[in-house]
C-alpha cells in the first residue's frame, strides 16, 4: 500500500487559545482549566522503564498537590449529586 505524497505536519509555537467565535467563553474555560490545575506535572516521577513503582512520602504529596484541584471538583460534584436530589425530595415531599 502506497502512501504517496503525504506532507510532514506543522505544529504551532507553543500554548494559544483557539482562534473562536466566541472569544469569551475560550477565555472562561482556560480560565478554569488554569485554576483547577495551576501545578505543573512532576515529570520526574513518571519512568516508563521501571517496572517496579516504588513511592514514598514526598512523591505521593507531589501527586496530592498536582491532582488537588480536580479533587475538589470531585468532592463538589459528589456533594450536589448527593445533596441536590435530596434538598428536592425534602421540597416535594415537606411542603409546609
Amino acid at each position: 500500500m502506497e502512501l504517496g505524497n503525504i506532507s510532514q505536519p506543522t505544529y504551532g509555537p507553543g500554548l494559544e487559545a483557539p482562534r473562536s467565535n466566541t472569544p469569551g467563553l475560550v477565555a472562561m474555560a482556560h480560565g478554569f482549566l488554569r485554576l483547577v490545575q495551576p501545578n505543573p506535572l512532576p515529570v520526574e516521577m513518571i519512568d516508563f522503564g521501571q517496572s517496579q513503582i516504588e513511592f514514598n512520602q514526598e512523591d505521593i504529596k507531589k501527586l496530592l498537590l498536582y491532582e488537588l484541584g480536580f479533587l475538589v471538583c470531585a468532592a463538589i460534584g459528589v456533594l450536589f449529586i448527593i445533596f441536590v436530589p435530596l434538598v428536592g425530595c425534602c421540597f416535594c415531599c415537606c411542603r409546609c
